[in-house]
């Protein structure tokens, strides 16, 4: 776990720092087993290497144990024969297969997950099964699912055995909530930007659907370097960090220059405004110095803000020390965090081969509407949207995602040598697998879809893309469409196609989902208390005029189909909306707001 790929993410770091692994040297175990790469047993389990672990285990008084074997992609009955042993012999003990958490060749990968799945389950487990107890007791009488990083649902039982798939489950039920309000607004193409208290995240949705990646990784040891974290080779939508969010702290590096994050302020003692004992200068903090946040009505009013708190920090340790205004500091943090979103959400798109002027934008999350209007200016997004409940938008996700399941298959073949009838058959084992899960939690045949995918390279490459396989049974015939799709990909990928290799497939996937759930969103707030929205005004703190007095309207009491001008600032219980000069905003009929940016 130390040797890893053996490769430097920095090669020009002389003290290049690698992610530490999760099991302790010592806590590693070597059994004599070895199944060939095509699945047959050579030797098998040699069981007083197991009972010598067996002691070890008990000697240690382990909790969680993870089993990775050589092979065990291509025959589980080893790793399975291990899981039994150890259960038989310490009921209480939480067994992690990898046959079970990445059925993928890899074996370096796929013992990252399943060390990653083995060191979180103890604590996962007891936190799911208080969770349904406690809801029983209250007399929750439904099913109750858990969001998974690729933006399916599993059952709670599930997610008990294979934790790991929930790493990104929060932000990815934001992306959920991008594409049911795609559908909503009628935009196919969406830029998700979801900016909370520690971090921001940008996420695609194409044609659609998110984007979603196999490769990813946790706990890096530089927050932007590809490869200095551990690898999870899990189904999860595809986002980029952007690192920093209204807890993010800002500072002067050794050049004195303005920066901000990685570092939080976390939520206690949070940012220097909570009044919580903050002393640094925070995202939040500028925010409110600039008049975009409202004191009186943080969090609906819940919370009070002290502004003369977050005016010391700023001076103290940014204004001060550089020689300007305590407003050009904090609009300084609100720009440098901007650019930064900006900027990686514009690589993320360019990187896919898209361009950032196609999408159009929606914000959520506490921070997200605050940050939003900037950043869709600086990527020249047509339009912004700010949707119903966006400080809550991950929540809705949950509730408009479907419950899947998805079965992997490693199968490494040149395409020309291909056993179809060997194809079909674990593929129709997949699909069976998956239609039991579903059905045995209520969907019907009629509303299951199937995809069926592979991930193929060229012979000889370390890397695969993804392409989806025809429907129905595979044979030879399909097999020109297979390379036509495969090549496809490859050119939008990377321009160009290779002629002359083989091409190989690796890994076979096929997801298995339900009905996605139907809702209907309504705007309950709406209480038309004044005859106008309008609450005021208020000094605001814009980059183009200075400090103007700026329109302060509630959202809660706009009229349907409203068409107003920028600048303004719509606040809610759950987050604010900035919105600057040159824009044009629209509200819909359940309080949706559109922003076109002129």
């Amino acid at each position: 776990m130390e040797i890893a790929r053996e490769l430097r993410y920095d090669i020009y770091d002389l003290f290049l720092t690698m992610p530490e692994p999760l099991i302790a040297r010592n806590l590693r175990y070597g059994v004599e087993e070895r199944v060939t790469n095509k699945g047959k047993v050579l030797t098998e389990i040699n069981q007083d290497d197991l009972n010598k672990i067996a002691s070890q285990i008990e000697d240690e008084n382990l909790e969680s144990v993870g089993v990775c074997l050589l092979n065990s992609f291509a025959n589980v009955s080893h790793e399975e024969k291990v899981g039994q042993f150890l259960q038989e012999k310490f009921p209480n003990l939480a067994v992690s297969l990898s046959s079970k958490i990445m059925p993928e060749i890899r074996e370096y990968e796929r013992s990252s997950a399943t060390a990653m799945n083995a060191y979180v389950q103890p604590l996962t487990s007891s936190y799911l099964n208080k969770l349904k107890t406690e809801l029983v007791k209250k007399g929750f009488g439904g099913k109750l699912n858990i969001m998974i990083s690729s933006g399916r649902l599993t059952t709670i039982d599930e997610a008990i055995k294979t934790p790991i798939h929930l790493l990104e489950s929060g932000p990815a039920g934001g992306s959920m909530a991008g594409v049911f309000y795609g559908k909503l607004f009628n935009e196919k193409n969406l830029l998700c930007f979801d900016m909370g208290g520690t971090t921001a995240k940008a996420s695609l949705i194409h044609n659609g659907a998110p984007e979603i990646t196999n490769h990813f990784e946790a706990a890096r040891v530089k927050r932007f370097k590809k490869g200095s974290g551990l690898p999870v080779r899990i189904p999860v939508i595809d986002m980029i960090e952007i690192g920093a969010g209204g807890g993010s702290i800002a500072r002067l590096n050794s050049l004195n220059l303005l920066t901000v994050g990685p570092e939080s302020a976390s939520s206690q003692p949070g940012p220097a405004c909570y009044n919580l004992g903050g002393e640094y200068p925070t995202v939040t903090d500028a925010d409110l110095v600039l008049g975009y946040l409202n004191a009186d009505y943080f969090l609906g009013g819940t919370m009070q803000l002290n502004i003369e708190q977050a005016r010391k920090a700023i001076d103290k340790h940014l204004a001060g020390p550089l020689g300007i205004s305590i407003e050009e500091a904090a609009m300084g943090i609100h720009k440098i965090v901007n650019e930064n979103m900006a900027n990686a959400a514009r690589v993320h798109i360019l990187e896919k081969g898209m361009d950032p002027r196609h999408f159009s934008m929606i914000g959520f999350g506490g921070a997200g509407p605050v940050h939003a209007f900037g950043v869709a200016k600086l990527i020249n997004s047509p339009n912004l949207y700010i949707p119903v409940g966006a400080g809550v938008a991950s929540a809705l996700g949950f509730l408009v995602s479907p419950i899947a399941s998805e079965k992997i298959h490693s199968h490494i073949s040149n395409l020309a040598d291909m056993d179809w009838k060997e194809v079909n058959d674990f593929l129709d084992n997949m699909q069976s697998e998956g239609k039991r899960f579903l059905k045995k939690y209520g969907n019907k045949n009629s509303s299951i879809h199937i995809d069926r995918i592979v991930d193929m390279r060229y012979e000889g490459q370390g890397h695969e893309i993804t392409i989806h396989l025809p429907e129905g049974p595979l044979s030879e015939k399909h097999l020109s469409e297979i390379k036509d799709r495969f090549q496809k990909e490859y050119t939008f990928k990377y321009n160009r196609s290779i002629e002359g290799i083989e091409i190989q497939t690796v890994t076979w996937r096929v997801q298995v989902k339900g009905e996605i759930p139907s809702i209907d969103v309504v705007q309950k707030d709406i209480t038309y208390k004044n005859s106008t929205p309008l609450k005021g005004t208020r000094k605001v703190f814009f980059e183009e005029t200075g400090y103007l007095d700026c329109p302060v309207y509630d959202r809660y009491n706009f009229e349907k189909n409203v068409t107003l001008l920028g600048p303004m600032i719509i606040e809610e219980k759950e987050s604010t909306t900035v919105i600057g000069i040159n824009s044009e905003v629209e509200v819909d009929t359940i309080g949706n707001i559109k922003i076109k940016l002129l």
